[in-house]
């Protein structure tokens, strides 16, 4: 297979959630200049799940219009969209407009519901687009997915977004108490979106030449060829890429076999899009802001990994599958206790404590990354069907996950944040 071709097939896959990754990441540079303030990373949250809409729509079309979709269409013109919305952010996303008699964002929240459109979309349409090419490159698809949250973290990261040190304050009766100093950028929300902007534009080229690059032609042409020749002589298909290929498309799952891989789907992405992230700084802060900034990075960067190491071991055992996705959850849920128990969570004062929530969220997303990719490759056996179902399952998923925790945080206030510059307990 062409390396070319699997430069293209990540880069495609850097696009799909790229431009709401590193809204979440930029999250502490925005929200001092805007009227929401903290309030911004809830409306974000609604808005997000608002861009369901896209999924729905498209997944209509396929119930609806059979055989009859453009997805090629489709997705330069979200790509397309996306490079604008992310352009238009940059230079508006401080703008305001009085509503209600109070300012609000107008501007920046009418720009972020476009892009989750986008980001949304990009679940149904990309991953079928990807069945076009030979399963292998479904794989690396699935790197430059990771990487669409890695990459604007590591940028955010060089940015010295949350970047903070602790530092004496006076208080009543002279006393005083450390206090969190956060440091200024080092480049401006600005040139952050234009950053943005320009991956967003490097996915469209690298779509657009995955179109009309020769190479990826002919890899097209190799899956077309090797279906046929299954379908004409199953016997007669000499050569390890072929066997392999007839394997997977000469096994058929059963209905009940569909619904536990797609019940794991939903259960992994809400846990990993929706509940989750929502705790992550209540599990790590108590421990330190080191901690917090490690756990972040380290499980950013477990993603692409997991599915890169799938690359040379893809497995598509139901078994398997199942086992990673628990181990997961018991990870997710000695994170979530941690989170519950903030700011006094287990091992506060040991190196034990900080070793053990970071490695948590490495583990965690590492292991349902892998869970991701093995449902992909999965469904992509199925046909073009199930891969269209696999990314509205993976949006209902994250959709239910997101308001299930959001009244939860957000509304009644469960959870305590803690002090990165103050360790004590009360009483």
């Amino acid at each position: 297979m062409a390396l070319a071709v699997h430069v293209l097939a990540c880069l495609l896959g850097t696009g799909s959630w790229v431009a709401i990754n590193g809204l979440w990441v930029e999250l502490p540079l925005l929200v001092p200049g805007v009227p929401e303030g903290w309030f911004l990373p809830s409306y974000l949250t609604v808005v997000i799940q608002l861009g369901n809409v896209g999924p729905l729509l498209v997944a209509l079309l396929h119930r609806f219009l059979p055989g009859r979709v453009n997805e090629v269409g489709i997705v330069y013109g979200i790509l397309s969209f996306g490079c604008l919305a992310c352009l238009l952010l940059a230079f508006f996303w401080r703008e305001t407009s009085v509503v209600g008699g109070s300012p609000r964002s107008v501007a920046l929240l009418s720009l972020l519901f476009f892009l989750a459109l986008v980001d949304c979309t990009s679940s149904v349409t990309f991953l079928p687009y990807m069945r076009r090419l030979q399963p292998g490159y479904l794989t690396t698809y699935f790197v430059g997915e990771g990487l669409s949250g890695f990459l604007p973290g590591l940028v955010a990261l060089g940015q010295g977004v949350g970047v903070a040190h602790c530092a004496n304050s006076s208080h009543a009766g002279n006393a005083t108490r450390l206090q969190v100093v956060y440091q200024d950028p080092h480049f401006s929300v600005r040139t952050f979106f234009l950053f943005l902007s320009s991956m967003m534009a490097v996915s469209l080229v690298a779509f657009v030449l995955l179109n009309h690059l020769p190479a990826a032609r002919q890899e097209r042409a190799k899956e077309k060829y090797q279906a046929r020749l299954q379908i004409e002589n199953p016997n007669n298909v000499r050569g390890a890429v072929e066997d392999d290929a007839v394997a997977r498309r000469s096994s058929s799952r059963s209905w009940s076999q569909m619904g536990y891989i797609f019940g794991v789907l939903a259960w992994v992405n809400a846990l990993t899009n929706g509940t989750m992230p929502a705790v992550q700084s209540y599990s790590c802060l108590p421990y330190g802001n080191f901690a917090y900034h490690l756990s972040a990075t380290l499980a950013a960067l477990a993603n692409p990994l997991a599915c890169f190491l799938g690359m040379f071991l893809p497995n598509r055992s139901l078994a398997l599958m199942g086992g990673l996705a628990l181990a997961g959850s018991l990870l997710a849920g000695y994170i979530m206790t941690t989170a519950v128990l903030s700011p006094c969570p287990p091992l506060l004062h040991l190196p034990a404590g900080v070793t053990l929530i970071v490695l948590c969220w490495v583990l965690f997303v590492g292991s349902l990354s892998y869970v991701k990719l093995m449902t992909g490759l999965v469904l992509r056996d199925e046909g073009h069907w199930a891969l269209v179902w696999c990314g509205v399952v993976v949006q209902v998923g994250s959709m239910v996950g997101a308001l299930t925790i959001f009244p939860v945080v957000s509304v009644y206030g469960l959870f305590h944040s803690g002090d990165p510059c103050d360790s004590s307990c009360p009483g």
